[in-house]
C-alpha cells in the first residue's frame, strides 16, 4: 500500500538552457529554486516522520549536515563543473526516486547525500558524452 503522506518534489517551470554565456545568469536562480524546493520537501517529511516511521537507508546520516542545501548546491556547482541542465536532470532523478521509494522519503538526514549522488549520476549521463 502506497503511503500518501510523504511530500514529493514538484517542478513548476520548464527550464531551457542554451550556450555557456547564460550559465552564469541561470545558475544562481536555478540553485535558489532547487534549494527552496528540496528544503521544503525535507522539512515537510521531517514533520511527517513524527507520525509515520520511515526506513533508514545508506543515504541517511546520523545527524543533519550543518551546511544549508543552498550552500551545498553552490559548492557542487563551483567544484563539480556541471552544466545547469545537469542540475535539472539531477532534480528529475530525485523526483523519480521520491515517487518510487515512498518508504524512503527525502528528509534533512538524507537530502545532501541524495543530492550529490543524483548530480554525479546526472553529470555522467549529461556531460560525459
Amino acid at each position: 500500500m502506497a503511503d500518501h503522506h510523504h511530500h514529493h518534489l514538484q517542478l513548476g517551470t520548464n527550464i531551457i538552457l542554451e550556450g555557456h554565456q547564460e550559465e552564469a545568469a541561470v545558475m544562481p536562480k536555478l540553485i535558489t529554486v532547487l534549494s527552496f524546493l528540496l528544503q521544503r520537501v525535507a522539512e515537510s517529511n521531517d514533520l511527517s516522520q513524527r507520525f509515520h516511521p520511515q526506513k533508514i537507508s545508506v543515504f541517511h546520516g546520523l545527524t543533519r549536515p550543518t551546511i544549508s542545501i543552498h550552500s551545498y548546491l553552490e559548492r557542487i556547482f563551483k567544484y563539480a563543473n556541471c552544466s545547469p541542465s545537469c542540475f535539472v536532470v539531477a532534480y528529475v532523478y530525485l523526483d523519480r526516486f521520491a515517487q518510487k521509494q515512498t518508504s524512503l522519503p527525502i528528509n534533512s538526514f538524507n537530502v545532501h547525500r541524495l543530492l550529490i549522488t543524483s548530480v554525479l549520476v546526472s553529470a555522467k549521463f549529461m556531460d560525459d558524452i
